[in-house]
């Protein structure tokens, strides 16, 4: 690497094209960075104490080998500063060119374009001396062709450009050349094959207020690359990826990756924001020591439509479109599940469109169920990214209801009586997803009414100083009556009309002009039905809601076979890490522990055996027997009420007042010592029965 200050005239000066890879960023800054630009460069230039003004670094790399009379050169960094600069000189050649100037002190129009913007005698791509991206380097072509750029041409080009041209019809010309010639560089110029111009790209970029993530992981998994290769991955991978993203690219595209390394990773807790690149490196150079970048990148690419699909709403398979938008609407955090059950439908012949739907409406149901019953919803990226490491590509959607109903007290499924009571007598109201709710309840049927447009109703109103009419209506204890139903439910619908409801007596709300008695909502039926609206109605109202909102979010039916299956499976995880010589039978215990085993794993062929830190378990689905070393003996735990056993030896004993065994893991009610070979029959006999009460 070769560093060095230098003026940037002197850097453009000669025959030299410089190259901003495919892969970098568009052409970015604002007016605002070019007034700051043009700001310095007037006070360099009408200041003749001002020796210079630094601009920045600029870091290039070789193309090629660099014999060619016109040598290209890739640029790493400085594409901002360059291009801005090569605006300005082209506003100030045309500018020359329109009025040319006598003073010595400036150049003709021809000098600024043979020096700073054109090679003279480059042929066809090597001619101009700066190369930008796509759209960006078609605007630049066009102002150094004298083309008037319309107005669809790359928008920053254009605006800067107009900028500069704007400038220097007023400017003192002699002031801005002289500014210009202050500028100065760090000219960072590196030597192909020795330096590695992605690490001298992020120590340039270390504080991380220019770049996104998206920025430097593009750049890292392509800069290393052959131009060839480089560009071919970017047309073919990064490009869409962008393209997919839109106008969102810049702000998503880290959430994006977050949510995509939490699926490869399987991290401990959520990713910080600022740490995505550190680790998409560490994981990127973990997968290239067994795959090439391409199939990285294809990968990323798969998955980078999936995000866009679900977190961008942009679904586009009807049989569970709707259904990812209503999810999507409830929670953001799901993607990593998403991107999951994305990743399976399109490689499971098994999870169709069909299943796929039925478990994003299995979603949405436990993401409601959940905000109805006011349980904790601040963990639900790490429950869902839990969720997304069991899904199994042989049973998909299985392996979701499994996952759903093996998350814990905390993490639960709700039933179908917590959901539905919550619904009868909760603030509904107060809920975030008040107005879902009564969408959903509303369009639960083929025929649906576009209720974007509407608003919450409460029929009894929410006015403290009730009207004498709805007093009267509600009783004596019309005040108690209020506080405990105005926000529930039942007393609350969908409107188009609220400001003319108003605090309307309940008869009017009914028989006025597209009063309820018109209304066409389902949800209005029973309202305009009743001949009073009192505590009964609206309970009565909010009980057949609720009942109803059972089979709009359905409960969770899980195939308790696959349940126990997937437990073992956990179980047999767990006990991989053990063996039975680390258990700590002494020699005794030992030879016991060896003359009862094979009786044990002949039970059947279902049996399991785990060992842990301090045991040893054996499981069929549910574990009928744990066995503990002791000194010169073994105790068995068998996993049977002492009551049912037949024990003719009565050697068993009753451990079900026990606060603990020591050393146990599992519980059972049945203790049994067994000091020598003569007892193994008898405890055989005990350990069949527990063996035989699991298998029932």
């Amino acid at each position: 690497m070769n560093a060095q200050d230098l003026p940037l005239s002197q850097l453009l000066d000669g025959a030299k094209q410089f190259i901003v890879p495919i892969f970098q960023r568009d052409y970015s800054w604002g007016t605002k960075h070019c007034q700051q630009l043009w700001t310095d460069i007037i006070r360099a230039g009408s200041d003749p104490t001002v020796g210079a003004h630094f601009l920045g670094s600029v870091v290039y790399i070789a193309a090629e080998d660099n014999q060619a009379a016109i040598p290209q050169w890739l640029l790493i960094d400085g594409q901002q500063r360059l291009t801005t600069v090569t605006l300005l000189l082209a506003a100030l050649r045309d500018r020359l060119l329109a009025q040319p100037s006598d003073d010595d002190a400036l150049p003709s129009a021809e000098e600024v374009e043979d020096r700073f913007l054109r090679n003279r005698h480059g042929k066809s791509e090597r001619r101009s001396k700066l190369v930008l991206r796509r759209a960006d380097n078609e605007a630049l072509s066009s102002l150094l062709d004298g083309q008037v750029l319309a107005d669809a041409a790359a928008e920053r080009v254009r605006e800067n450009y107009a900028y500069f041209k704007e400038q220097l019809a007023e400017a003192d010309l002699a002031e801005v050349y002289a500014g210009f010639a202050k500028l100065v560089i760090v000219d960072v110029s590196l030597t192909r094959g020795r330096d590695d111009p992605q690490m001298i790209f992020e120590s340039l970029n270390s504080t991380g207020l220019d770049l996104t993530q998206a920025d430097l992981i593009r750049n890292f998994v392509l800069m290393r690359l052959n131009d060839q290769l480089q560009t071919r991955l970017y047309e073919d991978y990064w490009r869409p990826i962008e393209q997919d993203f839109g106008n969102r690219y810049r702000s998503e595209f880290d959430t994006f990756c977050r949510d995509f390394l939490v699926l490869k990773l399987r991290p401990s807790k959520q990713l910080r924001s600022d740490a995505i690149y550190h680790e998409f490196r560490s994981y990127f150079h973990a997968e290239v020591a067994t795959r090439t970048a391409e199939d990285v990148l294809a990968e990323l690419r798969c998955f980078a439509r999936y995000y866009v699909r679900f977190s961008l709403c942009r679904e586009t398979d009807p049989q569970f479109a709707a259904a990812s938008a209503r999810l999507r609407s409830l929670v953001e955090v799901a993607s990593p599940l998403m991107l999951r059950l994305h990743d399976a439908h399109a490689r499971c012949g098994a999870f169709d469109s069909r299943a796929f739907g039925e478990a994003v409406e299995l979603l949405e149901s436990y993401v409601f169920r959940r905000s109805a019953c006011d349980m904790q919803t601040r963990s639900l990226y790490q429950i869902f990214a839990g969720i997304a490491y069991k899904i199994k590509d042989a049973a998909p959607l299985q392996s979701l209801k499994v996952a759903l109903y093996r998350g814990g007290r905390k993490r639960r499924f709700p039933s179908d009586t917590e959901f539905r009571e919550a619904l009868e007598t909760r603030d509904v109201y107060a809920m975030r997803s008040c107005a879902y709710l009564l969408d959903r309840l509303e369009n639960d049927s083929k025929e649906k009414i576009d209720t974007s447009g509407f608003t919450i109703e409460h029929v009894m109103p929410q006015n403290e100083d009730l009207p004498q009419a709805w007093r009267d209506m509600l009783g004596a204890d019309w005040k108690l009556a209020q506080e405990t139903w105005l926000h529930r439910l039942g007393n609350l619908t969908l409107t188009a009309y609220n400001p003319e409801y108003s605090d309307r007596a309940y008869d009017e709300k009914k028989a006025m002009p597209k009063g309820f008695n018109d209304s066409p909502l389902r949800l209005n039926r029973f309202i305009r039905e009743q001949v009073c609206w009192t505590a009964a109605e609206i309970e009565a109202r909010g009980k057949a809601l609720a009942h109803q909102a059972v089979t709009v979010w359905p409960g969770l039916s899980v195939d308790m076979e696959a349940v126990r299956a997937a437990e073992l499976e956990e179980h047999r995880a767990a006990a991989a890490q053990y063996s039975i010589e680390a258990v700590g039978f002494d020699a005794d215990a030992r030879a016991l522990f060896d003359s009862l085993r094979p009786l044990l794993l002949g039970l059947g062929p279902d049996v399991a055996e785990l060992c842990g830190a301090k045991s040893v378990v054996y499981r069929v689905f549910d574990h009928f027997l744990e066995v503990l070393p002791r000194s010169r003996h073994v105790l068995l735990r068998a996993n049977v009420d002492f009551d049912d056993i037949d024990d003719p030896s009565g050697l068993a004993r009753d451990a079900s007042a026990y606060a603990f065994v020591v050393n146990a893991s599992q519980s059972g009610d049945v203790l049994f010592s067994l000091y020598d070979r003569a007892q193994v029959p008898a405890a055989m006999h005990l350990v069949r029965q527990a063996y035989e009460r699991v298998t029932e």
